[in-house]
């Protein structure tokens, strides 16, 4: 159990580290261009990010038995459908959680 001094220490370094990984890209690249491969990971990084944790959520579906993953289908589906209509990534993000709670809270899949 850490006492309050350990717990300070721990929060101030944490706060330390995290506002310094935060300024040094300004400090690096703030009177120049980014090197051309930060623009491709800058580019590239986000949706790589968002499909890994796509395939980490459907993992533990089961897909041999009933409801066999539609509900999470479903939910892909209609996120990536609203996601092209209003690339809005907030909208998305937000429908696709709260539409995919609502299927599986009230089990709207149970027929099968």
């Amino acid at each position: 159990m850490l006492d309050t001094l350990q717990m300070l220490i721990t929060v101030a370094v944490i706060a330390l580290a995290t506002f310094t990984t935060r300024a040094l890209p300004f400090l690096f690249f703030g009177s120049r261009e980014p090197p051309a491969m930060l623009a491709v990971i800058e580019k590239n990084l986000p949706p790589m990010i968002l499909l890994l944790l796509v395939i980490y959520c459907l993992k533990d579906v089961q897909w041999l038995t009933a409801p066999y993953g539609i509900p999470e289908l479903f939910t892909i589906g209609v996120v990536a459908g609203l996601h092209f209509w209003k690339r809005n990534a907030m909208l998305s993000i937000f429908t696709g959680t709260v539409l995919y709670m609502v299927l599986v809270q009230f089990n709207f899949f149970s027929f099968l």
